[in-house]
């Protein structure tokens, strides 16, 4: 598909917020609307070269789902379907929420989680994010000293967020249509 598809995962609509915001900042023509993980298949998600997926953090890192508390299916219920799927020719963002000072010891650790299934299975992860401006102890979710997807924390910074996804954006914008433009 030549459109971004924009998948997240959620328990509170805090996610499901941010990814309406996504799809607004980038609009009808470069992405579609965003879907909750847990009303898809992999059959759809597949249908996109060039995907953005967020997810909250839950647990100790742990993917979001029932067993970590959730009140319905999220990314935990969604990944073992992707057991024998190969991601490769797909670029994939990620965005993930926390929050940083009252879970200052594990702060959006889920986003990791979420890129190593998907890096596993052959996707190209791209939207690496700086952790400057941020006040946590310890994050799974770091590779050379960058989130590996954009982080928000809408509990202690709401203030940055409409920012953090302009500037993210306008940095993986390009390179998600890339991939679009490589597949057709």
């Amino acid at each position: 598909m030549s459109k971004i598809g924009i998948f997240f995962g959620t328990d509170t609509g805090s996610t499901r917020l941010v990814a309406k915001k996504i799809y607004s900042l980038l609009g009808e023509a470069l992405a579609d609307k965003p879907k909750n993980i847990n009303r898809t298949s992999v059959v759809e998600l597949l249908q996109y070269d060039a995907l953005i997926l967020g997810t909250p953090s839950y647990g100790v890192g742990d993917l979001p789902g029932l067993a970590v508390g959730c009140q319905e299916a999220n990314w935990a219920e969604f990944v073992p379907l992707l057991d024998d799927v190969d991601l490769t020719g797909k670029k994939i963002a990620l965005f993930g929420l926390g929050h940083q000072e009252r879970y200052a010891s594990r702060f959006a650790s889920s986003l990791m989680q979420l890129y190593q299934v998907f890096y596993g299975h052959g996707a190209d992860m791209v939207g690496r994010w700086s952790t400057e401006g941020y006040q946590f102890e310890h994050s799974k979710a770091i590779i050379d000293n960058q989130f590996v997807g954009l982080v928000l924390d809408q509990r202690g910074q709401p203030h940055l967020t409409d920012e953090r996804l302009q500037i993210w954006l306008a940095t993986v914008t390009p390179m998600l249509l890339a991939a679009n433009a490589q597949a057709n």
